[in-house]
């Protein structure tokens, strides 16, 4: 039995970024009529629907160069017959797993399916204890922003996830402190994302004009290429306290989702160069749905793309492309952090 919904969204792009990430794609991506096939609650009946539900509404095929139905074809064997919960959900993981996307989730009580190869298959290229000794003891903190200033009069701002917020009062008390400074780092290794808000937020006060930061689409219906036409994302100056000197974005494998927008909008932006390695990716905005079982599955619905119309699904690369060494490991430098100091005018 098949059910047909129609929703009309009254949301533009712009309203939408107040809005936090998993509500922003739901909003963007049931604009259209959406078909939902009623499935049992058997082996079978929740891999067909797990299946299904990836083949219309996932956005990354092409990209991904992923055949689904030779997917289907394979993994659909094994799910047959008496499998137990766990069996089942291992199955659908490996399965989900093809897609190579680290949006991609399989959620039950006992486990979360995940793709983290998009990471873990590469040096992390950040190091806590590193961080620290810079750091220090008499760091600042506002809100979820931990800052310094350097010795050399250069200011640090690390920001570890941007599903932690901050406010305008916060970004103004944090560059009216490192205004003396002569240069800014921003250090977001590690983040794996959050609230494009706040990427929206902090890139805003990096540029004194309207920007072109990229562009967004959503499906619009079943086809693996239905899709609607590019839609302008613009970034707006800050009407708070904005900088106005050179500005180092630190990035490595583990920049993701918002974290990998953020990097996207401020190599928009003057006086910035973006230093470490390359970004982990995640440019599609995800979307849930639920099996009969009850198991939720989270995947990419809505890609994002940049000002020159390039897909940032796999990453961004940095201005300037250096990697932690073991011998400053070992002498406590943070060879990515020394490198953007290095680069100050």
């Amino acid at each position: 039995m098949t059910t047909q919904r129609f929703l009309s969204i009254p949301f533009t792009l712009r309203q939408l970024f107040g809005l936090p990430l998993m509500i922003v794609a739901a909003l963007l991506c049931f604009t259209s009529c959406v078909d939902e096939e009623e499935y049992a609650d058997t082996v079978e009946g929740n891999f067909e629907a797990l299946w299904h539900i990836i083949d219309e509404h996932y956005c990354f095929f092409a990209e991904k160069q992923v055949d689904w139905d030779a997917v289907h074809a394979t993994y659909s064997k094994a799910a047959k017959g008496k499998l137990t919960r766990s069996q089942l959900f291992e199955v659908c993981s490996d399965m989900l797993s093809e897609l190579r996307d680290g949006h991609v989730n399989l959620y039950s009580t006992f486990d979360v399916g995940r793709y983290w190869a998009w990471h873990e298959d590469y040096p992390a290229n950040y190091s806590d204890t590193l961080v620290d000794r810079y750091l220090g003891k008499d760091y600042k903190i506002a809100a979820s922003l931990r800052y310094k200033t350097l010795d050399d009069n250069i200011g640090y701002v690390r920001y570890a996830s941007f599903s932690s917020t901050f406010g305008e009062s916060n970004l103004d008390a944090v560059l009216f402190d490192l205004a003396p400074c002569r240069a800014l780092i921003i250090d977001v290794r590690g983040n794996g994302g959050g609230l494009l808000t706040m990427a929206e937020l902090l890139a805003s006060r990096f540029t004194d004009e309207k920007l072109l930061v990229g562009y967004m689409q959503h499906k619009q219906g079943p086809g693996h290429d239905d899709f609607s036409p590019m839609e302008e994302q613009y970034l707006k100056p800050s009407k708070g306290f904005r900088w106005h000197k050179p500005v180092f974005v630190l990035t490595n494998r583990e920049v993701f989702s918002a974290a990998n927008e953020f990097v996207k909008y401020m190599k928009c932006c003057p006086r910035v160069t973006v230093v470490g390695d390359r970004t982990g990716g995640g440019a599609g905005l995800p979307f849930t749905s639920e099996l009969p079982n009850g198991w939720t599955v989270r995947f990419s619905a809505c890609p994002m793309y940049d000002r020159d119309r390039r897909s940032t699904e796999n990453g961004i690369d940095p201005d300037v492309s250096v990697g932690i060494t073991l011998a400053d490991m070992v002498r406590g430098r943070d060879t990515i952090i020394e490198t953007a100091r290095s680069l100050v005018p």
